[in-house]
């Protein structure tokens, strides 16, 4: 009994261990494109971020990381006056490391103008890794807090659409970015809000991609002890018959990475070439072996 306690305790210990890895990973990528391309260009798209790269510009002598602090201070007292703190959980955690991570990126590397000349090069990069690091933070279930304090309020005490209410307040920020830096950065921000929109879900379904792999076949008991044996994974099997040949087949279905659908086609190639195999993408697994309900 000790001994499963002890296994579970371990196994708890690493998932909260890999949980906060990725956690600060995202923000760690979402700070430094902030930092190195957001920043010297003017890029603001929206969030903290944005406002915070609008209020560096007419206050100079404070740095885009020290707004960062004060509107996440403010957003989460907010935060803990509407919601309560226990609400927010790792928001509150986010909120303040992104801050951190941004003001140590901004001792780094103290920029005072942009790495490259080539703009659209900029912009890449801009939208690339903020929005690779916030769907890595999306995709473990947590938040790179800011706005998203404003989110969880606007969805307890108002019937207004959260989505909506965001937008409007970045194509705000983007268009304040227009007057004080220009209608060409405006466009830029435009093109970067859009984009960043595009890779963060791009970016999670890939993280989740997985391969449905049906395989209609004579042979199940082979084809089976694979998928068991080698892949190290289950199938759903079901009995059929061929509609040409009124032979009776067996079906599995099982869900693999890419790496195994790829090792389960092989497999088949070379014992069994009468199967038939249809391989399926989905992004959305949920259940014992990848993500938990």
């Amino acid at each position: 009994m000790n001994g499963l306690k002890q296994a579970l305790s371990r196994e708890n210990l690493a998932a909260n261990l890999k949980f906060f890895v990725k956690l600060n990973a995202g923000l760690i990528l979402t700070a430094i494109g902030i930092v190195l391309f957001k920043t010297p260009n003017h890029f603001a798209f929206g969030g903290t971020s944005g406002l915070s790269i609008l209020l560096a510009s007419l206050f100079p002598q404070f740095n885009v990381g020290g707004f960062m602090w004060v509107i996440n201070v403010l957003l989460v007292v907010l935060g803990y006056i509407f919601l309560g703190i226990g609400c927010m959980g790792w928001t509150v955690y986010s909120s303040f490391a992104l801050s951190f991570f941004v003001s140590v990126c901004e001792v780094i590397w103290p920029l005072t103008a942009p790495l490259t000349s080539d703009t659209l090069l900029e912009l890449v990069f801009a939208v690339l890794l903020p929005a690779v690091g916030s769907a890595i933070v999306f995709d473990i279930g947590a938040s790179t807090g800011g706005t998203d304090i404003v989110a969880l309020i606007l969805a307890k005490h108002t019937s207004l659409e959260i989505g909506k209410a965001l937008m409007v307040s970045d194509i705000l920020i983007v268009a304040g970015a227009g007057v004080k830096f220009g209608i060409a950065t405006g466009m830029y921000c435009v093109l970067g809000l859009i984009g960043k929109a595009f890779i963060v879900d791009g970016v999670i379904e890939s993280i989740n991609l997985r391969k449905v792999c049906t395989v209609v076949t004579a042979q199940p008991d082979k084809v089976q002890q694979f998928i068991l044996k080698e892949l190290n994974r289950s199938a759903t099997v079901e009995q059929a018959y061929g509609a040409y040949t009124h032979r009776e087949l067996s079906v599995l279905m099982t869900v693999l990475t890419r790496r195994e659908a790829a090792r389960l086609r092989d497999f088949l190639r070379a014992n069994d070439q009468k199967a038939f195999i249809t391989i399926v993408n989905s992004s959305e697994i949920i259940g014992k072996g990848f993500r938990s309900v």
